[in-house]
């Protein structure tokens, strides 16, 4: 986990709300006009990335205007591109191993055997407790949509199922696990800036987050029960395609076993995610020496060279696999690292963004004006969850919400007899799970360009992460489970 604990909260003291709100306003209305009147789903395609760069020359100017040097801007910006180094690369090496799965036949034997084992009634709230121990378990909602995630979007499809309706699905359940485990660098971190013990930060979450999740998994459930998908015997003929393009092997789930294995035993995701990439062009060499072969371009055997630029075009460019099913050629192809490139350009678009309304105060002097509203204990909980949502949307990063508001806010929490485990709940309620609802914010992001499906899709299906905030919000008007610190018992009562 990078340590975040000494970070820097720049402020500007002559920045009035109005003038901080000025980019945001800008950036909103310029994004909705570009999505819902021109280009549609196409506006990830370069259109909103150069608004995002539009609205962050628009801070620059309220910036220079009370005074804030253009050199502090750029300082920031660098700073923020810094703290994104991880997340591109692992961005780039989830490219390169999807690439080398799909040429491995990884992703497709995980399809073949989940059309066989997952009844389409069940298969989504399934796979939002599939998503949710995978991710308890190594603490990474992003290692869990890479892997588990990819497939099981796969196999929905082959069953008829929406993506969108997966991707919200695979979402939720990362996320709950990625929120309450020990492993998960946000469950250090919103424990940290609250001051909270870790183990007692979760324990406390499990009150508005079992909730959540059981709301989820019943939700998709009656989804499950009232939708048409596609029945065993078409399915059959979908397994009959898979078996005959590739050599379906159980052995080829060693690979995805030891990704998984390594981010339990706290192995570097990005490590992880390299060595399983490397993995999966071994066993296409080994398992698939046909297809590597026809995906190299070059005619005959499989030899040396040919091997070495299949596997290397799979890393790292567009690869298709052919079948004798439409929609599986649909599904059957992959990016490599080139099909990255889109989503880091919003990423670091964001950054610019967000790096400048951190250096001019913008943020700050947002979050101060959502505190100055919290006249009571409720008002300080949606004070608090508002600058977390309001962070993901103007610094573009789950970090950054999580930062800002706990700093901002422990104090205040203090102040009203809150114990602090009551502050890094609410953090994580509302600052580490909205994060991928936001297109340009890290989290939305990485998820749309790994799961192939755009946040405006999977938006109204990631259900655990749109209801957690407003569950915070009930337990804290209700009173229930409200931590005081100078109270002899646990639980708050009035």
């Amino acid at each position: 986990m990078e340590k975040y604990d000494d970070k820097v909260i720049l402020e500007n003291k002559e920045l009035n709300i109005w003038e901080a709100m000025i980019p945001m306003i800008f950036l909103i209305i310029l994004l909705f006009f570009n999505v819902f009147y021109v280009f549609g789903d196409d506006a990830l395609g370069g259109s909103n990335q150069f608004i995002l760069l539009l609205s962050g020359a628009v801070a620059a100017i309220v910036g220079f205007y009370n005074k804030v040097s253009y050199k502090k801007m750029i300082d920031k910006v660098a700073d923020n591109f810094k703290s994104t180094t991880g997340a591109i690369l692992i961005l780039l090496m989830v490219g390169a191993l999807a690439g080398t799965w799909l040429l491995s036949g990884i992703i497709p034997t995980m399809i073949y055997y989940g059309l066989k084992i997952l009844n389409p009634t069940i298969f989504l709230p399934a796979t939002v407790i599939i998503c949710a121990i995978i991710s308890l378990a190594t603490g990474s909602s992003w290692t869990t949509s890479a892997t588990v995630g990819i497939a099981l979007i796969g196999i929905g499809d082959a069953m008829g199922i929406s993506m969108a309706m997966t991707a919200g699905a695979v979402i939720s359940g990362a996320y709950f696990g990625d929120k309450m485990s020990p492993l998960s660098d946000t469950t250090n971190l919103a424990s940290a800036m609250a001051g909270a013990d870790l183990f007692d930060h979760i324990k406390y979450m499990t009150y508005t987050t079992v909730p959540s999740i059981l709301i989820t998994i019943v939700i998709f459930t009656v989804i499950g029960f009232t939708q048409e998908t596609v029945g065993q015997t078409d399915t059959s003929s979908i397994l009959n395609s898979i078996e005959g393009s590739f050599n379906i092997n159980i052995a080829l789930f060693l690979v995805p076993g030891i990704v998984i294995y390594m981010i339990i035993k706290k192995t570097k995701p990005l490590i992880a995610l390299l060595i399983g990439s490397l993995l999966g062009g071994v066993f296409a060499v080994i398992f698939q020496p046909g297809i590597v072969s026809s995906v190299s371009g070059i005619d005959g055997e499989l030899t040396g060279i040919s091997a070495y630029k299949g596997v290397m075009n799979a890393l790292t460019t567009d690869i298709a696999i052919v079948t004798e099913n439409e929609q599986l050629n649909d599904l059957f192809t992959a990016g490599g690292m080139k099909g990255m490139l889109g989503t880091i350009w919003l990423i670091m678009t964001a950054m610019v963004f967000g790096g400048v309304m951190e250096a001019i105060g913008a943020l700050s002097r947002i979050s101060k004006a959502l505190l100055s509203m919290a006249k009571s204990t409720f008002g300080l909980f949606a004070s608090a969850v508002s600058s977390c949502l309001a962070l993901n949307l103007t610094a573009s990063d789950q970090y950054l919400s999580i930062v800002v508001s706990g700093k901002m806010y422990k104090d205040a929490f203090k102040e009203r007899d809150l114990a602090p485990e009551n502050l890094s709940r609410t953090l994580e309620d509302a600052g580490t799970v909205t994060s991928v609802l936001i297109p340009w914010n890290t989290c939305g992001a990485y998820q749309a360009g790994v799961l192939g499906v755009s946040v405006g899709e999977y938006f109204i299906y990631a259900i655990f992460n749109y209801i957690s905030p407003f569950m915070t919000l009930l337990f804290a008007m209700a009173k229930i489970k409200i931590k005081r610190i100078s109270s002899t018992s646990s639980i708050y009562k009035e």
